[in-house]
Formats: structure tokens, sequence, C-alpha cells
């Protein structure tokens, strides 16, 4: 992805939580030259990947397929006891008909949630003991109110509406054609991108940057001193 276009989508992205009332962490906001000045005492933002997040999958087609995300808060499976913090939380920009691929996770249990805007899509379905799509039916939480789904199932969450992801539930997801972006909350176990991603079709999970011009803010995994307090 070019750096101009990452730049981009993180000013319409603080546009658009302006515009639903979502407001942002100060650490949202630091410049590169505001980071170049952070210590050991930025370490919980640098060391569990806070931030700013965009990514194409490695497939170079944002639009159709990508995320922009910001994680609030997340802890570390890795130093419980550094950050002993067993949850995170995201906002999300998915925009209509923009796929964020098939993916399930082996540890984490999440909650997604349509904080505003359009309607999201998610496609579900279990996971096989080969790790592949099963045809085995099963069911879900969506706002505190169990529903069976059949393998492949299509929900659709009008705004303020949630659904409980379970560890080994395949999920893609999307906006709804016609109904505009979509900003996605997410609040869940500990969030491990490294380790904890299983998508159905190998994919990249973060892009390869062209730099045309100078970021607007650093990614969650460009941060200066990126682990010291590892």
């Amino acid at each position: 992805m070019k750096r101009s276009k990452i730049n981009q989508l993180i000013a319409e992205a603080k546009a658009l939580f302006v515009s639903v009332g979502f407001k942002l962490p100060p650490f949202a906001f630091w410049t590169p030259q505001d980071w170049s000045a952070k210590g050991h005492e930025a370490d919980e933002i640098r060391d569990n990947h806070l931030g700013w997040d965009v990514t194409d999958f490695g497939l170079g087609r944002f639009e159709s397929c990508g995320l922009l995300l910001f994680t609030i808060r997340n802890g570390k499976y890795q130093d419980p006891q550094r950050y002993p913090k067993p949850y995170a939380e995201k906002i999300m920009v998915v925009k209509a008909e923009q796929l964020t691929p098939m993916h399930f996770h082996w540890k984490k249990r999440e909650d997604i949630i349509n904080r505003g805007g359009g309607r999201l899509v998610l496609e579900l379905c279990r996971s096989d003991d080969r790790e592949q799509r099963s045809e085995e039916g099963f069911s879900v939480s969506i706002d505190g109110v169990r529903r069976d789904c059949i393998a492949g199932e299509k929900v659709e969450l009008a705004a303020g509406q949630s659904i409980t992801l379970e560890p080994y539930i395949y999920h893609a997801f999307y906006g709804a054609k016609g109904h505009g972006t979509v900003v996605v909350g997410e609040v869940s176990a500990v969030n491990d991108d490294a380790n904890d991603n299983r998508f159905l079709d190998p994919l990249g999970r973060f892009p390869t940057i062209e730099e045309d011009e100078k970021p607007l803010h650093l990614l969650c995994t460009e941060y200066p001193g990126e682990g010291v307090g590892s």
C-alpha cells in the first residue's frame, strides 16, 4: 500500500469517528515527531500494538479486501505479569462490500458491535478438526439471544446490534451493499495478531508499504523502540 493512501484513510477515519461522536485516546493523534520523544512511559502502547492498523491482507486491493482499525486497549499473553489485562478493545471502519476474509481465532472470544453507519454482514461457519470449513450447524449469541445457524449463514447487524464469536468460529465480514460505511467495535479477550489468526486461505496480516510521502501517524507496528519494554 502507498503511504499516501494510508494517510488518507486515517484522516478519513478520524473525521468519521468525530461524526458519530466516538472519541479516540490522545495517542491516536501523536505524530512521528511526538513518538521520537517517547520513552519507556509509552511501552504499553508499543508492546501491545495499540493504535492505527491498516491492512490490505497482502492482496493490494484495499477497497475490496481490507480493513482499517484502531486498537484502544490490549493485554499480552506472553507477558501477563507486566500487562495483566485479559481483554482488548478496537474500533474499525468497514466500507460497503469491503471484505475482511474468512478467519478464526484459537484463543480469542470476541463481541463484534455495529456502532453506527451502515449494516454489517458476517458470514459464519465452524472449523472442523482439520481447521477447514465444517458443514455442521452451530449457535451464536446476538445481544444475549441464542441463534442457531447453518454452515455459511449470513448474519446482518444493524446499528447497535452485536454478536459474540467463540474461538474456532470462522467469520468473514463486510458492509452491506448500498448502506454505506460501518463503524464497528470489537470487545474481546487479548488480541494477538502474530499467533492467533487462522485465515482459511493464507494471507498476509500487515501490508507492504510504499513510502511515497511522510506518515501522518505511525502504524502500530512502526513505533520507534519497538519492544524496548519486553
